[in-house]
């Protein structure tokens, strides 16, 4: 774990991959430390708004890699399993369309950060043997609840924006709302499958 200032009342902790990053966020949280926001990423984890930098240093000094990725609640999201990748996901995965459809809603996924665009989730729990390589050119645009894969990352465009994911189907879940409470229905932590309808 590296410890990096940003700013005079941030910290960037460097950690080797999401889950540790989500572990280690979790843990902050719980404690709590004292931080504005705590926000976890691929092999980081911003603390901003901190009063006391070498207090903070110190109170996560304490914290250890559990090896195990935090979950949380649970969410079910329907897709019409309809994107124009499945052919080019099912040759690479040496099965057929449906075998996609089948080994994709046969995994849980959680929620490791957000970041992109609002409400986008980077979901893991794609094996690494799964993992699939971008779009060499990215579309220009990606029509909003289009859900792919990218390495062995999977998520879901809450708005149309351009991207290099390789798609997969297409869902009518409202990924983010700004009336919510909670307006990302994917924070970090949240356990996810996908259910074909």
């Amino acid at each position: 774990m590296l410890t990096r200032t940003a700013g005079p009342h941030a910290l960037l902790v460097e950690v080797p991959d999401a889950a540790e990053a989500l572990s280690l966020a979790t843990w902050a949280r719980a404690l709590p430390v004292d931080a504005v926001e705590v926000v976890p990423a691929a092999a980081t984890v911003l603390f901003d708004g901190v009063p006391d930098p070498a207090g903070l240093v110190a109170a996560l000094a304490a914290w250890s890699p559990s090896g195990s990725v935090p979950s949380g609640p649970s969410v079910t999201v329907p897709v019409r399993y309809d994107g124009p990748d499945l052919a080019f996901v099912a040759e690479r995965w040496g099965t057929d369309e449906a075998g996609v459809v089948a080994r994709h809603t046969s995994l849980e996924f959680v929620a490791a950060f957000c970041g992109f665009a609002p409400g986008f989730s980077y979901l893991t729990g794609l094996p690494q043997e799964l993992a699939v390589p971008r779009l060499e050119t990215p579309r220009p645009s990606v029509p909003a609840g289009s859900v792919g894969l990218a390495g062995s990352w999977c998520g879901a465009y809450p708005t149309s924006s351009p991207g290099g994911w390789r798609l997969l189907g297409t869902t009518d879940a409202p990924l983010w709302d700004q009336e919510r409470p909670s307006p990302a229905l994917l924070p970090p932590g949240t356990r996810v499958r996908f259910e074909a309808v």
